[in-house]
């Protein structure tokens, strides 16, 4: 302890008393040093530095007084010539002049007597004059004086030697004298000559006005005002010259003299003013070297600017973003495809017509994009701005802060994507930050990005839309043409001057879009309130034609598709219709004469009787659902009929009414969630099946923040991951092909190039909680690189869901993952091929591997998506193909009259085969107008799940289901018996693609006889091997279609011969080997990998049907064989009963599971 209080220094001896008394504050105060900062800026030299010149506000007078001044010496000086008369001028007059007047007159030559010198040195200034003047020229001096020391950096010669310091000396000094030196006051001095001090001052005191009030001004607006100061500065400082020698000569006016300087610097030269003596025109040569020498660089400047302002684009007026309305669309780079889609999706609505749209690119501007730019009806509406959004500079240029709404689109085209959605958030930020009231509509790629601009107003994530649109193709056939064409804007004009039926049908029913109203508003729904939604969207659909999908009540910010018979409408609900334009377009005219139909009630067109057989599932149970993996019914699939009256079936069968109010005991969804004896049955036939113990509960593992929870069938426990891979056994299976694992259902194969998290959205809406046990269907993920632990956490809950690597350009990796066992081959854009030194050259090496894997595997469908949309006519792509060609000057002809939509009659797009991200660009566009549109998709798509929403899925038309007749009838047969809502058919019919024109012109002469047709079709389907339904109903070949085909074909038509015949039945005969060849390469492959060759038909080719989508196709509409209809089908868990228990709620939902297997296993 002793040594511890040794090493306390004590306190210094005066320290201690004093600080017993004032404590320790005095003590610290002793030892602090007061420091001041910047006692540079104190000094007076400084202060006058911070007024004059670096202070933004106090410069900027200071300049405004210099150029004042200076304006009012060139003023004074003009007030002096008007004033002198050298005419009554004399030399004696003058004491400064009497030397000069006596050796003028003692002189004896020639030119010294026409020169009076005199005039030139001396001039007649008036006193009041002088005294304005010497007051000038000593504050001038003074100030310049000041300005120079202020502005003194260690080298006076370059202060000394500058232009304006020169001038200024010149302008000044000799005033100054003449305060001292009386006979100086009438010395000539050329004041004019402050003009140019006065340009200076001018240019000064303008980048100081905008430094001072924090705006960039424009460099073509300062080089033009160069420019013309020059020119007036040049043009004055001749007149004035002129003018002042000429007093020795012709004695000009001031007027005349400048007269004189406008024809001579318009080269016009009339010569009626010309200068008389030497000194004058010496002056005009130094004027025009000068002016030679100056006005070129000037000009050349100017251009530069110009052609630099033409790439930037200039800047969008303060005044017009205050008077009008506009847009800003920010991209990375803008291409011809992208602004096509966006203007022509964005001016389709009327109301957008006054709309300007401003572009804000970092990039040069294109020069396609530039030619379409420059057409008259973009170039008054369309603005390009080069600049970056990260720079409030560029986004003051494009008034940000007053635009109605900004679009941000990312770059696909780019190798790395997650870089790419980087930006995107970045400029999403930049404008948010700057214009915090502006709507943002953000796209982004990948789904892991999409938290990072949650605040925007819309977004819309690329590969969550993707993915989803690629999974509902594999249940519900062609959902991404359904999608497509209803988020385009279509008048449903297109191809209706074709002779094809099905193409007049195809265009019209493409024009149904989505529209909104509210039910009290409403004429189309306005006389349901209080009606079931059911009962509403039927008999709208009934009597005006419309399709009632959806509803939102006023309190609740959800929008319920197909809420069910349940929901009872209101006055205040917003009603979501189909239609071809919305109700404020749309005239009604009411026909009073259907109601007096003779024979018939009211209700007659929906239950009049039918001829075609009775027994039906819908007319007994109205169930919906079907096997679209199997076209033809299973043989044991359960088969129920109609109940008989009285032991007979000679009764025919009816469909009943929709009720307006609910009958809780006739809802279907409810009896199949309290009714579990069919699906005990079903349940015993699969034990020890594979997916006989699946639970449905919400997957445990999100792989990205943000994705929406959906109830799906999962695995009890999670499978490891050894057991995820399948052509590799492991300690759990052994199994190493799809053969060994005996799926029962067909697999659904996705090639990929990485396992992103995109994947996952794939995933979910296949095994979601209403999707039947029975139907699901294994999933392969076929990746060109391995997927990582983190992906394969998320997918491992799900049951049948397997990866392996490989590509689709190697036959033994396809082969291998099962594709001979796969009803569907789902080909994912790679993002590796996206930057291709020509852009539409991306797309090369998809479309040339599934080419291929359309020639080994006819019977595969094969669902691709491209990055272009005009690629997709190299799809399925036949050379010689007549129809293909026709189809191709059809897509020309609508592209000529300014369709959106023209390539919707490629037949791999009709059929829903072919995909591109970028025709959904337009979801983003539409919900400027629309803003529910994202949220419909999403709902449709099965990306959200609102609680009481329903769901898209899809039935299918057998031969038992044709009593229905029309769409009307199954309309209400759906309505009434299973609350379901049919929303468009997907049609699937016979056709003839020709091989070669010579074929076709055959087959279209209007002079052979029905004999010769029906031997050349017998002879087609033999080696074609093509099956139909119904050939009298569904001819293979069709005269008219061949007519239309051969009318727009360029070649002329060949007269019918046995040799072409022939020829033609060579060629049948080479495909028919040639076919041989690649089944024959298939199964040496598959021997060789020691695989089954038994699955492998190589003759089942549907290369001879052509299918498309009808959206809301009329009540009329006649149904056939083998159609797919679209219903929206309501949820089951909306009529699950809130007050059960937890063990009542677990049986429920097994009730549920096995109630909806037994509705969606049955065939109507």
């Amino acid at each position: 302890m002793a040594e511890v209080d040794t090493e306390v220094p004590p306190l210094p001896p005066r320290y201690r008393f004093r600080d017993l008394l004032l404590g320790d504050q005095t003590f610290q105060n002793d030892d602090r040093v007061q420091v001041e900062f910047y006692v540079n800026e104190n000094t007076f030299k400084e202060r006058l530095k911070l007024f004059f010149i670096k202070n933004q506000r106090s410069s900027l007078r200071i300049r405004l007084f210099n150029f004042s001044l200076k304006i009012l010496t060139c003023a004074l000086y003009i007030l002096r010539v008007s004033l002198d008369h050298p005419s009554t001028q004399s030399s004696d007059e003058f004491s400064c002049c009497q030397t000069l007047s006596t050796r003028q007159r003692d002189s004896n030559t020639t030119s010294s007597a026409e020169i009076d010198w005199s005039l030139i040195f001396c001039v007649n200034r008036r006193t009041p004059v002088w005294a304005i003047q010497v007051t000038v020229a000593l504050i001038s001096f003074l100030e310049t004086m000041l300005i120079t020391y202020l502005s003194y950096k260690g080298n006076i010669w370059e202060q000394i030697f500058q232009i304006s310091f020169i001038l200024e000396m010149i302008n000044s000094v000799p005033f100054i004298i003449t305060i001292f030196w009386r006979p100086l006051r009438n010395i000539f001095v050329p004041v004019f000559l402050n003009c140019w001090l006065a340009k200076g001052a001018l240019e000064n005191m303008i980048n100081d006005f905008h430094r001072a009030i924090q705006r960039t001004h424009s460099a073509m607006f300062n080089q033009v005002f160069i420019l013309i100061c020059t020119l007036l500065c040049l043009v004055f400082t001749g007149a004035c010259g002129i003018q002042h020698l000429e007093r020795a000569g012709k004695h000009l006016t001031l007027f005349d003299s400048f007269y004189f300087c406008i024809v001579t610097f318009s080269t016009v030269g009339y010569g009626d003013v010309t200068p008389q003596i030497w000194p004058s025109q010496l002056l005009v040569v130094i004027l025009i070297c000068v002016a030679l020498v100056v006005l070129p660089l000037q000009f050349e400047e100017l251009a530069y600017l110009w052609m630099e302002s033409q790439k930037l684009g200039g800047n969008y007026s303060r005044h017009r973003a205050q008077t009008e309305k506009h847009v800003v669309l920010c991209v990375s780079s803008l291409k011809i495809d992208l602004l096509m889609d966006f203007l022509n999706e964005f001016y389709a609505h009327p109301r957008l017509q006054d709309y300007y749209v401003v572009i804000l690119c970092p990039t040069d501007i294109d020069i396609q994009v530039r030619r379409i730019l420059q057409i008259p009806l973009w170039s008054q509406r369309v603005i390009y701005l080069q600049g970056s959004a990260l720079k409030d500079q560029d986004l003051m240029r494009a008034k940000m802060d007053d635009a109605e709404a900004c679009f941000i689109l990312s770059s696909r085209n780019e190798v790395d994507r997650t870089a790419a959605d980087h930006q995107t958030i970045l400029r999403a930020w930049a404008a948010k930050d700057f214009a915090p009231n502006c709507p943002l509509y953000v796209q982004i790629l990948k789904p892991e990005n999409k938290f990072h601009v949650k605040f925007a107003d819309h977004v819309v994530c690329e590969e969550e839309f993707k993915y989803a649109m690629l999974a509902l193709n594999c249940v519900c056939p062609a959902t991404s043409t359904l999608v497509t064409l209803l988020v385009h804007t279509s008048r449903g004009q297109e191809g209706q001057l074709s002779p094809e039926q099905w193409q007049r049908m195809y265009g019209r029913c493409s024009g149904n879009e989505v529209y909104h109203i509210r039910l009290c508003d409403s004429k189309f729904f306005g006389e349901y309130d209080g009606k079931s939604f059911t009962y509403a969207s039927f008999h709208a659909h009934k009597k005006y034609g419309v399709c009632l999908i959806g509803v939102k009540r006023e309190d609740n910010k959800s929008i319920l598709l197909n809420p069910g018979p349940r929901h009872i409408m209101a006055s205040t609900d917003t009603c979501y219709y189909i239609n071809i334009t919305k109700e404020e377009n749309s005239a009604f005219i009411f026909k009073q004469e259907e109601k007096h139909n003779t024979g018939l009630p009211v209700t007659g067109l929906y239950d009049a009787p039918s001829r075609l057989p009775v027994h039906s599932i819908i007319a007994s149970m109205g169930t919906v659902a079907i096997d679209l993996q199997n076209p033809d019914p299973p043989e044991d699939s359960g088969k129920l009929t109609l109940p008989t009256e009285n032991g007979s079936g000679s009764r025919r069968p009816s469909i009943a009414p929709v009720l307006e109010i609910a009958d809780s005991s006739a809802i279907l969804p409810c009896d199949l969630l309290s009714d579990q004896s069919e699906d005990e049955t079903n349940q015993s036939d699969e034990e020890g099946s594979v997916g006989s113990d699946f639970v449905k509960g919400y997957p445990p593992n999100s792989p990205y923040i943000g994705s929406s929870p959906t109830l799906c069938h999962l695995l009890p426990q999670k499978a490891p991951f050894c057991c995820l891979r399948l052509d590799k056994g492991c300690t759990h299976s052994s199994f190493e092909d799809a053969k060994a694992y005996g799926f029962k259902n067909k697999l659904i194969i996705v090639s990929a190039e990485t396992a992103g998290n995109g994947l996952y959205n794939f995933i979910v809406p296949l095994r979601a909680y209403y999707r039947p046990r029975k139907e699901l269907n294994p999933i392969v993920l076929l990746l060109d690189y391995p997927p990582d632990n983190h992906f394969l956490e998320a997918i491992c809950c799900f049951p049948m869901v397997y990866f392996m690597a490989g590509t689709i350009d190697n036959l033994d990796n396809l082969l291998q993952c099962g594709i001979i066992y796969a009803d569907n081959l789902v080909v994912v854009d790679k993002e590796s091929t996206m930057s291709a030194e020509e852009d539409y050259m991306a797309d090369a090496k998809t479309i040339v591997n599934v080419q291929t894997m359309f020639r080994l595997f006819p019977s595969l469908s094969i669902i691709t998506e491209l990055t272009h949309p005009s690629n997709m006519r190299f799809m399925q792509f036949r050379a010689k193909d007549c129809y293909s060609l026709a189809l191709s000057k059809l897509e020309k002809i609508e592209r000529d009259k300014g369709s959106n939509l023209a390539f919707m009659f490629r037949l791999p797009f009709a059929a829903g085969r072919v995909f591109s991200i970028s025709m959904l660009d337009t979801l983003l566009y539409q919900s400027f107008v629309k803003d529910y549109m994202i949220a419909i998709a999403r709902l449709l798509l099965g990306l959200d799940t609102t609680p009481g929403s329903g769901y898209l899925c899809a039935m299918k038309i057998t031969e038992e289901d044709l009593w229905i007749r029309t769409y009307g009838r199954l309309f209400q047969k759906l309505c009434s018996s299973s609350a379901e809502i049919p929303i468009g058919i997907y049609r699937t019919e016979s056709h003839m693609f020709s091989t070669s024109e010579s074929q076709v012109s055959i087959n279209v002469q209007q002079g052979e006889e029905h004999r010769e047709r029906g031997e050349s079709w017998k002879e087609k389907t033999a080696h074609r091997n093509s099956t139909t339904s119904d050939q009298s109903e569904h001819p293979l070949l069709r005269k008219k279609s061949m007519q239309w085909a051969r009318r727009l074909s360029r070649k002329s038509a060949k007269p019918s011969s046995r040799a072409e015949r022939i020829s033609q039945q060579r060629l049948n005969l080479y495909r028919r080997s040639e076919r041989q060849e690649l089944s024959e390469l298939v199964k040496n492959r598959m021997k060789h990998l020691g695989l089954p060759t038994v699955g492998y038909d190589e003759m089942n080719d549907h290369q001879n049907t052509l299918s498309y989508v009808l959206i809301n196709p009329p009540p009329d509409t006649m149904l056939e064989l083998n159609d797919v209809v679209y219903i929206i089908r309501s949820d089951p868990l909306a009529h699950m009963p809130e007050d059960s228990q937890v063990g009542q709620q677990a049986r429920s939902r097994n009730q549920q599971d096995f109630g909806t297997e037994t509705r969606d296993e049955t065939h109507l």
